[in-house]
């Protein structure tokens, strides 16, 4: 009980640096996040606002400055562009930053540990795995939207809070340096899974050579679009997207694939049992439905064509990062039990596997939905 008390004191403590106002109840654990620490901060007046409370983790972002500004710069674009709209309400549609009692995004304490707030979105709902395509269709208007409101913000205003963060070439590259030192001596457990990626190195770079060659525009991009990062309201319709820390320039691709790889698999990202990981096709129109509504128009023919490698791209990589955690001996993601990391690996390679048997299929999908919605566009514009 001590423990418990101290730790609430230590937690007001860092609150009474921000500038909320009310007083504060209870300050209890919030989400389901790998990275951060994150506790739900309940107000006890009634009508004043709740927040959320994040200790960010500085080991993994090295530049705290510069993603705060980066958060700072996006939010605020949405925010003006939301108020030209009558029908919206930016308050609910855009995270909002608590600053400071000196102003700043961000407070750093004593043991070097720095904290954030935002304001509490009440009354919304995520989801860790997607039921229906009406959901999946939500999902996919919400990272959409995100991305055709950002489309006038210049990527030059946006730091690169984490260099070559899904480049798959330089993540090969860390696979590999991990693999040859072998710290804990966990390889000789993984070679089916060392096969499996190397085996594939190749046709999982095409994006990045895209990019090299100028083919790929560079955008402002969320590069975590993971279905859970999408707040919906009480009628399950998409409201805001959050978790901005790896809001910077990137390619479509990226955003397009990682939402499919947390969407279209209602198995959990960590499934343990391999057999029950498939692709629902009807998840992945829906989805890409969504999407492409509100992007299509601005898309290039590259960048149409390179979606459907993204979707393949993404679940590797994500596969390939927990691999690698797991051979590091886990010191980037936070694990529950020993395997963790390797078991998340599998799963997402089992995701890999399912989706390379559907990628005609996906193709032909993502195509029909962008020209439909290019004959939309332009018929609208006549």
């Amino acid at each position: 009980m001590m423990e418990v008390e101290k730790a609430k004191a230590s937690l007001n403590k860092i609150l009474s640096k921000f500038a909320t106002r009310g007083e504060i109840g209870n300050v209890t654990p919030f989400g389901t996040g790998h990275i951060h620490d994150t506790y739900h901060v309940q107000n006890l007046p009634p009508g004043d606002p709740h927040y959320i409370l994040q200790r960010i983790n500085h080991h993994v972002f090295k530049n705290i400055p510069a993603l705060m500004e980066n958060i700072q710069v996006v939010t605020a674009h949405l925010r003006a562009k939301l108020q030209q709209d009558p029908q919206a309400n930016p308050a609910q549609e855009v995270l909002t930053l608590v600053p400071t009692q000196e102003r700043e995004w961000y407070y750093k304490d004593s043991d070097g540990s720095y904290w954030r707030v935002y304001y509490f979105i009440p009354d919304t709902v995520s989801y860790d795995v997607v039921e229906s395509q009406a959901l999946a269709y939500q999902g996919g208007k919400a990272f959409g939207r995100f991305q055709a409101l950002l489309a006038d913000l210049p990527v030059s205003q946006l730091h690169d809070t984490i260099p070559d963060f899904h480049n798959v070439v330089n993540r090969l590259r860390l696979f590999r340096e991990v693999l040859q030192k072998d710290p804990v001596e966990r390889a000789s457990g993984v070679e089916a899974e060392i096969a499996f990626v190397e085996e594939r190195a190749v046709a999982m770079s095409t994006i990045y050579h895209l990019g090299q060659a100028g083919k790929l525009p560079l955008r402002i991009t969320h590069n975590d679009t993971k279905f859970n990062n999408v707040l919906l309201n009480k009628s399950n319709k998409a409201q805001c997207v959050v978790d901005l820390d790896t809001v910077m320039p990137g390619f479509v691709a990226y955003d397009f694939g990682d939402a499919i790889r947390t969407t279209i698999n209602k198995a959990p990202e960590d499934e343990a049992d391999v057999g029950k990981i498939r692709v629902d096709m009807d998840l992945f129109r829906g989805f890409t439905e969504g999407f492409l509504e509100e992007t299509a128009h601005a898309l290039t023919p590259n960048e149409i064509e390179s979606l459907a490698h993204g979707v393949l791209l993404l679940p590797f990589l994500m596969g390939l990062r927990f691999l690698t955690d797991y051979l590091d001996g886990d010191h980037y993601y936070k694990i529950h039990f020993p395997e963790h990391n390797l078991q998340r690996a599998r799963a997402q390679f089992q995701l890999v596997r399912k989706l390379e048997e559907q990628f005609g299929v996906l193709q032909g999908i993502i195509l029909e939905v962008a020209q439909k919605n290019e004959l939309v566009t332009r018929d609208s514009r006549n």
